[in-house]
């Protein structure tokens, strides 16, 4: 099981605020997520199996080929028209890093 502490520690530094009871769910949860990972390694021969680094083989799938175009494409002031906030012709969003 992961520690309470651990967890604190991971949340304190992503900036979460969470109350005692999401940290023993959150437990719970990594506890169910481990077992799982403890399953997963008990296949046999999984050790031999190349890991998956796209959702599906693309060597075997035709992709459709990216074509530029000018449709869609909006205006600044039509992307500003919905913008609560604005200066200088750019939306101002609020800080998320100290």
């Amino acid at each position: 099981m992961i520690e309470k502490e651990k967890l604190q520690d991971y949340a304190r530094k992503l900036m979460f605020e969470m109350n005692d009871e999401e940290y023993t769910t959150l437990q719970q949860e990594f506890a169910v997520i481990l077992k799982q990972m403890d399953l997963i390694g008990q296949i046999p021969d999984i050790a031999k199996v190349e890991p998956m680094t796209f959702p599906f083989i693309t060597y075997q799938q035709e992709l459709r080929e990216d074509i530029e175009s000018d449709e869609g494409v909006l205006t600044v002031n039509e992307v500003l028209e919905n913008v609560k906030h604005e200066v200088d012709n750019q939306v101002k969003v609020p800080k998320v890093v100290e």
